[in-house]
């Protein structure tokens, strides 16, 4: 059973926006920071990436953990609603079949993808890291010791 009447329960839904999400906006400050310039929801491609390298063929999507079935049991955020699973497992598995073919079309094309889940903007350091590496193999990130000397 809904806790919520029809129209309050409306009012919510048409708060959640696809596009300039707080996830997404956080990646594309982190990418901009890191010197990176990209394309914004790419419409040349299949799935229309959140962030796209078009000379680099490569495209980053910023999925909410919930709203994209996060398949990591450890993930807290990728739980399901507890009222009306008749609703909401179809759609939240629906979404998740669609990004895996937008995926695999995109990745038939020529193209690297890399998908950041919302509950990795938690650790910075690791998802900065992790998107180096995705976006420049060549230049590997090395920290410094901090007992090193300068």
């Amino acid at each position: 059973m809904d806790t919520m009447t029809p129209a309050e329960r409306s009012e919510r839904m048409a708060r959640v926006r696809n596009k300039d999400t707080t996830p997404e906006l956080r990646v594309r400050r982190l990418v901009t920071a890191m010197g990176y310039r990209y394309r914004l929801h790419y419409k040349k491609v299949p799935g229309h990436p959140d962030l796209a390298f078009p000379g680099r063929r490569k495209a980053i999507f910023v999925h909410g953990c919930f709203w994209h079935r996060h398949p990591d049991p450890a993930c807290p955020l990728a739980r399901l609603p507890k009222s009306r699973l008749e609703f909401w497992l179809p759609k939240l598995e629906g979404n998740r079949a669609r990004d895996l073919r937008k995926e695999a079309e995109l990745r038939g094309r020529g193209w690297r993808v890399h998908v950041v889940w919302e509950c990795e903007l938690r650790h910075e350091e690791s998802l900065r890291r992790a998107l180096l590496s995705f976006l420049n193999p060549e230049k590997q990130c090395t920290a410094v010791p901090s007992s090193a000397p300068t």
